[in-house]
């Protein structure tokens, strides 16, 4: 490019977590010129960089299950998906397998299991004492609904469950900012520029169109298309491009805890651990280096949600973080409970159903992929080939709210993801758990 075209882009990617860098990955594979920026000091540093990064197979909806299923071989097949190396090294994702509990008020995982049939998604049956033979350090009572600690009936099952559900194709990445590092610079390996530490100021349009971005230290750069993958700044974006009105869900940001807890003594919770979607206890769990659970909330009735602002939030970890521990020791009561418990603080970037919107906008080249944060770390592959056709169909003239593309799930045999489940005009979604496995 000339000098006084240095600042022109075919598109640009607000936001450098997993999401942004996929989709800056997939753009520029298809020959865009992409810059992604990012108001942090790196790629992977803001939200992406505290997720306990769980790759999932299982989801409460058809088309979430088949989008994770999409997604796993890459997961499987990092380097291959990849094609570049990072001086950093790549990351190894570790298969453990999950389990998700079953009782009476989730109908035993019926959903489930219907849902893992429609897809061929395998799972297992575990009974109580199948559940101790695997994890001799698990407790099979049923402790539904989650309770608070201070609730006099805390801690006391109601018999066993009847079974858990086990999916084995299930594991994490112990390092989520690696693993966007990784992306990066693959996408630089493919020509996309990455910027950071500047914050965009406006979103520029010109006759109803995207024309550009300034960014807060005064830099202008042109192009005709933004996606926003702000993560939970993204509502934010939206208001600068003027484009919430036309949105029917939208994204606010949520505060949540995730503690970190020692291996209960004699047990190698590291090694011989699972992962857990423990709707039974209001809380999920998954292995983690050192030999430690991290353990997360799924946002039981009990607790309450802490709607922020994500310039200014509390940071330091709250009592919360051993409510949450306390939870997960009716699961496993050798649990080795600290007095000061560790753990870390962040946001989810939370829509209305908790379902995420990929979809485009009222403002003309302003693309959005949002409401992702704590439920798609392990999406981001397809999301960034999704969201790379997308931008492709609309910019083509058709109108995607009119006819919403139909995409082709890589990796299934003839599953097409109709893209008006992720509109971000939808009715809100009852099927939705409301809650993530983050």
């Amino acid at each position: 490019w000339s000098t006084d075209m240095k600042k022109q882009y075919d598109a640009i990617v607000i936001g450098a977590g997993i999401i942004g860098a996929c989709i800056s990955f997939e753009l520029a594979k298809a020959g865009r010129r992409v810059l992604c920026i990012d108001k942090n000091p790196s790629a992977g540093y803001g939200s992406t960089s505290n997720s306990c990064a769980i790759i999932r197979t299982h989801y409460s909806t058809l088309d979430g299950a088949a989008l994770a299923l999409s997604n796993y071989p890459y997961w499987e097949n990092w380097a291959k998906y990849l094609e570049t190396d990072d001086e950093l090294g790549l990351i190894q994702y570790k298969e453990v397998g999950c389990i998700y509990t079953c009782f009476s008020q989730n109908d035993y995982g019926r959903k489930l299991i219907d849902i893992a049939e429609k897809l061929s998604i395998p799972y297992e049956i575990w009974t109580p004492e199948i559940m101790r033979q695997r994890v001799p350090i698990i407790d099979s009572g049923n402790y539904y609904p989650a309770r608070r600690p201070d609730d006099p009936e805390f801690g006391q099952a109601a018999g066993e469950m009847r079974h858990v559900i086990f999916f084995p194709k299930a594991g994490f990445i112990s390092d989520p900012q690696l693993a966007t590092h990784n992306v990066q610079r693959a996408a630089e390996a493919h020509g996309a520029m990455f910027t950071f530490a500047d914050r965009v100021a406006t979103i520029d349009n010109s006759n109803g169109c995207v024309s550009g971005i300034t960014t807060e230290s005064g830099k202008t750069y042109q192009t005709q298309i933004v996606v926003n993958a702000a993560g939970p700044h993204s509502y934010m974006i939206n208001e600068l491009a003027g484009v919430t009105d036309g949105m029917a869900i939208k994204t606010r940001a949520l505060r949540v805890e995730v503690a970190h807890i020692p291996s209960p003594t004699g047990f190698d919770f590291e090694a011989d651990g699972i992962i857990g979607s423990d709707a039974n206890i209001g809380g999920y769990y998954r292995p983690e280096v050192g030999n430690h659970i991290l353990v997360g909330s799924e946002e039981p009735e009990c607790d309450g949600l802490d709607w922020v602002d994500p310039d200014n939030y509390v940071t330091d970890i709250s009592n919360q973080a051993r409510v949450q521990a306390m939870r997960a020791a009716q699961r496993f009561p050798a649990m080795n409970i600290p007095n000061n418990v560790k753990g870390i603080v962040d946001l989810y970037d939370v829509t209305d159903d908790w379902i995420p919107i990929y979809d485009k906008s009222d403002l003309k080249g302003f693309y959005m992929a949002i409401g992702t944060s704590g439920n798609q770390f392990k999406n981001g592959p397809v999301v960034g080939k999704m969201m790379t056709a997308l931008i492709d169909y609309v910019e083509s003239g058709v109108d995607h709210d009119e006819k919403p593309l139909v995409f082709p799930l890589p990796n299934l045999q003839q599953y097409e993801q109709n893209l008006c489940f992720f509109s971000r005009r939808r009715e809100l979604n009852r099927g939705s758990s409301f809650s993530v496995v983050g």
